[in-house]
C-alpha cells in the first residue's frame, strides 16, 4: 500500500466516524481489497463471505475505533478474526470426505495451492497469512490471533511443515 492509499483511508476513517456516509462508502470500497487478501487464503472459498463479514463488523464498530492512523491494522484484526469464524463455521458445516482429498502423489496438488492451504486448519492459515502474507512478527501475529506468542510461534511452525509436505507432494 503506498502512502497516499494510506492516507487516504485514514482521511476517509476520520470522516466517516464524523457522520459522513459518503466517507463511509468510500472507506468500505477502498478497504475491500486489502480485506480480500487477508480473507482469502484464511477463508478459502468462503472469502468472500469472511470479507462481506469483515467490512460489515467494520462498518458497525467503525465509531469505537479510537484513532484512525490504526485503521488498517484495526481492520486486520477484524478481518482475521472473521476468516477464522467464517472458515470454523464451514469446516463444522462441510465435513471432510476421504475420496475429496487429493492423494500424496496426485500431480495437481503441487500445482494448485488453494488446495494446499485447504488442508490446514483455519488457525494455522491465519498464522501463515500475518506471518508470511502480511509480514507481521510472532508477537504480533499472536496478539492478533489472541494467543500467546509460543502458540502462535508452534502454529506456525505446524503450519509450515504441513503446507511444505503438502506442496511437495
Amino acid at each position: 500500500m503506498t502512502p497516499a492509499e494510506h492516507d487516504r483511508g485514514v482521511s476517509l476513517a476520520r470522516a466517516a466516524r464524523a457522520g459522513d456516509t459518503l466517507a463511509m462508502h468510500d472507506l468500505l470500497d477502498h478497504l475491500t481489497p486489502y480485506v480480500a487478501r487477508i480473507c482469502t487464503p484464511i477463508a478459502l472459498a468462503d472469502g468472500p463471505d469472511a470479507c462481506q463479514e469483515a467490512l460489515v463488523a467494520v462498518f458497525r464498530a467503525l465509531r469505537g475505533l479510537r484513532d484512525p492512523e490504526t485503521l488498517y491494522g484495526w481492520v486486520r484484526a477484524i478481518a482475521v478474526r472473521e476468516a477464522v469464524r467464517v472458515a470454523r463455521r464451514a469446516a463444522r458445516a462441510r465435513p471432510a470426505e476421504l475420496a475429496d482429498l487429493p492423494g500424496s502423489g496426485d500431480p495437481e496438488l503441487a500445482a494448485d495451492i488453494d488446495d494446499v492451504l485447504a488442508r490446514l486448519s483455519p488457525d494455522h492459515r491465519a498464522v501463515l497469512v500475518l506471518r508470511d502474507v502480511e509480514g507481521l512478527d510472532e508477537e504480533s501475529a499472536a496478539a492478533l490471533l489472541g494467543v500467546p506468542p509460543g502458540t502462535a510461534k508452534s502454529r506456525l511452525h505446524r503450519a509450515r511443515t504441513s503446507f511444505r509436505k503438502a506442496w511437495s507432494a
